[in-house]
């Protein structure tokens, strides 16, 4: 599997229990924050939930 990074670009406030839930679950706390993680479907499927909030790219 590759990796990919993945920036939080949009603050969560204002935004869902849930959405500010699966961004502590990837590892933000700031943004402009940038993590990187092994591509898994579990993976994708977070930063499917929270695609409105972070950019992402391969590294």
């Amino acid at each position: 599997m590759g990796k990919i990074k993945i920036k939080l670009v949009k603050s969560p406030i204002d935004k869902s229990k849930r959405q500010k839930a699966t961004l502590v679950a990837l590892g933000f706390r700031k943004v402009n924050q940038i993590v990187e993680h092994e591509v898994t479907p579990q993976i994708e499927g977070m930063v499917r939930k929270v695609e409105h909030l972070v950019q992402v790219e391969n590294a």
